[in-house]
């Protein structure tokens, strides 16, 4: 397949945004992941795994007696993402460069799960029906998903509002569909899996509570400066990247603005048990008791 360009690129900038943006996504992330239903010992095939901090989740939910497998096309993200690992001391999380629908494991996972991934394949149901393939009967896709259509600010504050209309702007250009929430359902039936579960969780807030959010908002328009650039959607010096946060933060607080971010949004569901299928698999569930899983 012929996926949309990835615009955001591997530079060691990128792999910097991407750890701070993991660490305010990390409570939603966990929230969506603990529901679908990742618990201790599970063997987790993470998607797209950039700096490695889904999967570094992912090894705090199921455990040293669990195993993480994280993939990526980028070497340079693997590459990080190993250093990662190794710095955390995590002997249970490794990492392989390749695209996942593509390659061979020795067995089957558990759980296949990703973050902002699927909204940069040009078949995303293809890409979860190939994927399902790495799974055991009972196995488990959860994917954590963005969605910009509601971003807004109400009393309109004019920087913020040009920011949230040239990412959507440089996205849709790029053939990406950041616009997610209204498609995540249909992906999955189209894949030929069961309907999934559902969530939905949103930023907003006014006022000095804005600050780390609409940082993340300036360091992601400074990312795709370079992309806007050549899109001819803005210029450098109209983004004006280096006081964009600081100019953000005074204009929401001076208007007394509330803003609304991107929706986070994540669909999950297991794959049906194949009649005949043998050996059941135990796990240790998250209050410590022992419990049937997934069947092998």
């Amino acid at each position: 397949m012929s996926n949309p360009a990835y615009v955001l690129g591997h530079s060691d900038r990128e792999i910097a945004r991407l750890r701070v943006q993991a660490r305010l996504l990390e409570p939603i992330t966990r929230q969506f992941l603990r529901e679908a239903g990742i618990t201790a010992d599970m063997r987790v095939l993470d998607i797209g795994s950039g700096a490695g901090d889904v999967a570094f989740l992912a090894a705090q939910l199921i455990g040293e007696s669990g195993e993480v497998i994280g993939t990526d096309t980028a070497t340079a993200a693997v590459a990080a993402a190993t250093r990662g690992a190794q710095e955390r001391g995590l002997h249970n999380v490794s990492f392989r460069a390749g695209d996942p629908a593509h390659m061979k494991f020795d067995q089957l996972f558990d759980a296949v799960i990703g973050r902002y991934v699927l909204l940069f394949q040009a078949n995303p149901a293809e890409t979860l029906r190939k994927l399902s393939r790495h799974l055991r009967p009972g196995g488990l896709l959860a994917f954590h998903e963005p969605d910009w259509v509601s971003a807004r600010s109400t009393p309109p504050c004019a920087t913020y509002d040009r920011c949230i209309a040239w990412i959507r702007g440089t996205f849709q250009t790029a053939g990406t569909d950041s616009d997610m929430a209204s498609r995540l359902y249909a992906m999955f039936i189209d894949a030929g899996l069961p309907p999934p579960s559902m969530r939905m969780q949103t930023f907003i807030g006014g006022g000095t509570a804005c600050s780390d959010f609409l940082h993340a908002v300036a360091d992601l328009i400074g990312t795709l400066v370079p992309t806007m650039e050549r899109q001819g959607i803005t210029s450098a010096a109209e983004v004006g990247a280096a006081t964009l946060a600081e100019r953000l933060n005074l204009e929401v607080t001076a208007k007394g603005s509330v803003v609304v971010g991107r929706s986070e949004v994540c669909a999950w569901t297991r794959l049906p048990i194949r009649p005949g299928s043998s050996g059941i698999r135990r796990s240790r569930s998250l209050d410590g008791t022992d419990g049937v899983d997934n069947p092998s």
